[in-house]
């Protein structure tokens, strides 16, 4: 029979059947929303033998079943509410009639004729007309709003659930029993349709970032890596509870695809950094158990969460259990085996590491604080040549930008370098990654005019002294205390030493200048910044030499710091600094020679002198020295002249030439309020002595009155210069002791 024909025999059947009642209408496929009619009630069971009537009876079975399955031209009810589950009978949910029933059976069953017939014709399947109305028709118009996906996800995914559970119902009820043999598949086949319709109809952007923002907030509470406040009662297995009903939910509805396993691990991954910055940001103490704490953490929660989370999206749908599952690492149900665990682990460890790194700066800044056990962390993160890399680049980098500036002072550069070779030599005793960054700082500090005088300056000073200036790093001198001339040697050619039967050879990313024992000794370090070793000397000269002329004790360090220096740079280049030092060594002994012979505690009269010390000096080993002479009171000129001829007769070969820039005096002064001591140098107390006698004719009747100088008659009186002589003038106002005139410039009083 044509299509034409079956048309036409369906409008108007063969006389033999016109007894037979007719629809009122036949619907179209894809139409819905029918009228009931009491015409429709048919009870087929008989088994025509002519197609035309089978066509006019699998029509009015079409129309019962159709009509029966169509869904209502209104929105679905709100899915806020177990009330409103009674809301769905009656008009989404209709009593199955036995007519009804025999219409669908007569479509749907394996058995009968009418389905036999139309087997594989789609245009004729029940099942597909039901999705195209569902989907094509009842869902896009009346379901899909836009406004509905505005919320969070729990209530997504109740509104899903809700057309869900409306869709599927008549089939659940009433279609596939009947199907027999075919029910399963046919309902795997809706589902997929179902599901698949779900999907693709969502606004994907909008729905990921719903699931971002779901799994994100129920995982920082399990995980406890959120600080943010939570509700008293929400505790974590309650959260956790939640999290898995809503999870089983979403993959009921068809959601648990492999988007959100996407997204989870997305989330995951970005909760794992935020507990390691939250957790072991600052923490550096000593003796780090850092690392096996973050392990264990990821064993026993964060493997945990993703075991048990995998664990429901693994589970089918009609097998989702009631009560908590409980999944461990070696579930053979689940995907993770301990080699995931493992990975897990190291992941942590790596990000630990670049958390470290970022904060390497400030661990070796703070180095003295006991930041210690961060570079432990950072020695579990170091194995790799891309971590290493990794470090120097981002340690370089931070230099430039923090350290190595104009604005920063040498004293604070060459303390971060001296922290930075201590915080290295830990991290990496080869000293390769030290080698590295040490380059720009080392660099720098070759183009700072000041940093050898404030390097040698340290390592004369001494370690205790609490106030040791501000141009004296202590921790120079506290690595000076450190040093032994065993461990000093500068040796160049040290890596040829074919006697050393513990050589090795230098680590693989070792660079070509890398010598592992300059680097990780800081006073060795800190003496070859610069390339010439005979700058270094001729500065340590200079400072030698002030030291040695301006205190009068032992030399224990400055012994020390020599023969150090000896054995670096050989006894050839401070054969001077060795002779400086004998001079002050051996000026003891003359000084007390002379003072003995010559009698220069007492005046030929009887009256106690001035102590007037000297200490003579081989001015052909020596820097150059102040060559400023002025005039010394009276009284200390022939101590002078005495000593003089006391030296002369003692070393008949030699003369002295008295250097008076170069002494220094303890002044008593007995003032009308107070009385002051001060050591100063020579032409402050020549200065100072200038105003102890005034004219004759200041004094009548006894009395006294402020003795004034000008500046003009200070330089003729003591024959000195004006740029002295204003130096002592200012010293002494800053004591008190001398005032400027207020009416008169440059006169003192």
């Amino acid at each position: 029979m044509t299509a034409y024909d079956r048309i036409f025999a369906a409008v108007f059947p063969p006389p033999s059947e016109s007894s037979l009642p007719t629809p009122k209408a036949t619907p179209l496929l894809g139409a819905g929303g029918f009228e009931d009619s009491a015409d429709a009630h048919i009870i087929i069971d008989w088994d025509p033998q002519d197609s035309a009537t089978e066509q006019i009876q699998w029509e009015r079975a079409w129309h019962t079943a159709t009509t029966f399955l169509s869904l209502p031209n209104e929105e679905l009810p709100p899915a806020h509410g177990e009330s409103n589950r009674n809301r769905l009978h009656g008009k989404w949910w209709k009593p199955c009639t036995p007519e009804v029933s025999s219409a669908i059976k007569y479509l749907v069953s394996p058995d009968a004729r009418g389905f036999q017939l139309r087997r594989n014709q789609q245009d004729f399947d029940l099942m597909h007309w039901y999705f195209e109305e569902v989907g094509l028709r009842h869902y896009v118009h009346f379901a899909l709003k836009e406004d509905d996906f505005a919320h969070a996800i729990p209530n997504v995914v109740k509104y899903l659930e809700r057309a869900y559970i409306v869709y599927l119902h008549n089939l659940q009820d009433y279609v596939y029993p009947l199907c027999q043999n075919r029910a399963e598949e046919q309902r795997r086949l809706f589902m997929s349709k179902l599901t698949g319709l779900f999907t693709y109809s969502l606004p994907q952007r909008r729905v990921n970032d719903l699931l971002r923002e779901f799994l994100s907030e129920r995982a920082e509470i399990i995980l406890e890596a959120s600080s943010k406040s939570h509700p008293a009662a929400e505790d974590e297995e309650c959260v956790d509870q939640h999290t898995r009903k809503a999870l089983w939910r979403l993959q009921d509805i068809g959601l648990g695809d492999a988007r959100i396993r996407r997204i989870f691990a997305e989330v995951m991954s970005e909760l794992l950094s935020k507990y390691i910055k939250r957790s072991y940001t600052g923490r550096w103490e000593s003796h780090s158990d850092v690392s096996a704490k973050l392990r264990h953490w990821v064993e026993n929660r964060f493997a945990r969460t993703i075991v048990e989370v995998l664990a429901v999206l693994n589970t089918s749908p009609s097998k989702h259990p009631t009560h908590k599952r409980e999944s461990t690492i070696t579930d053979k149900n689940n995907e993770i085996t301990l080699a995931d665990l493992s990975t897990w682990q190291e992941i942590a460890i790596n990000r630990l590491g670049a958390l470290r790194t970022e904060e390497l700066f400030d661990i070796v800044v703070q180095w003295d604080n006991d930041s210690k056990g961060a570079i432990e962390d950072l020695k579990h993160y170091v194995t790799t040549t891309a971590a290493r890399t990794h470090l120097t680049d981002s340690f370089s980098d931070a230099l430039g930008r923090r350290l190595l500036q104009p604005g920063a002072a040498t004293t604070e550069i060459l303390r971060f370098y001296i922290s930075a070779i201590r915080a290295f030599a830990v991290l990496d005793p080869k000293g390769v990654l030290l080698d590295r960054v040490a380059r720009p700082i080392r660099r720098y500090l070759r183009d700072r005019d000041d940093t050898v005088a404030i390097v040698v300056a340290s390592l004369l000073a001494d370690a205790k002294d609490p106030s040791p200036g501000a141009d004296v790093l202590q921790e120079i001198a506290t690595e000076m205390e450190k040093s032994t001339t065993s461990g000093a040697q500068d040796d160049d050619d040290g890596d040829l030493d074919f006697d050393d039967m513990e050589w090795m050879p230098d680590p693989v990313d070792a660079g070509p200048e890398y010598k592992k024992s300059k680097l990780l000794d800081v006073v060795g370090s800190l003496i070859s910044l610069l390339e010439s070793k005979e700058i270094f000397v001729k500065e340590f000269q200079q400072v030698l030499g002030e030291r040695l002329l301006k205190q009068d004790k032992d030399y224990e360090k400055e012994i020390r710091v020599l023969e150090l220096l000896k054995a670096r740079f050989g006894e050839a280049s401070l054969q001077a600094c060795e002779v400086m030092l004998r001079d002050i060594l051996d000026s003891r002994r003359v000084d007390a020679v002379i003072r003995n012979e010559e009698n220069l505690t007492m005046s030929v009269t009887g009256e106690p002198l001035a102590a007037v010390h000297a200490r003579i000096l081989s001015h052909l080993f020596w820097p150059s020295l102040h060559p400023e002479s002025f005039s010394l009171p009276p009284e200390i000129s022939a101590i002078q002249a005495r000593y003089e001829q006391g030296f002369e007769t003692l070393k008949q070969s030699r003369k002295l030439t008295w250097l008076h820039a170069l002494g220094q005096v303890t002044v008593h002064l007995e003032l009308e309020d107070r009385t002051l001591t001060e050591v100063v140098q020579t032409w402050q107390a020549s200065v100072i002595y200038a105003f102890q006698n005034g004219d004759d004719d200041d004094d009548d009747n006894g009395g006294s009155h402020p003795v004034s100088k000008t500046v003009a008659q200070l330089t003729t009186e003591l024959s000195m210069s004006d740029a002295l002589v204003r130096n002592g003038l200012t010293f002494w106002v800053g004591k008190l002791v001398l005032r400027p005139s207020a009416t008169r410039p440059d006169t003192y009083h």
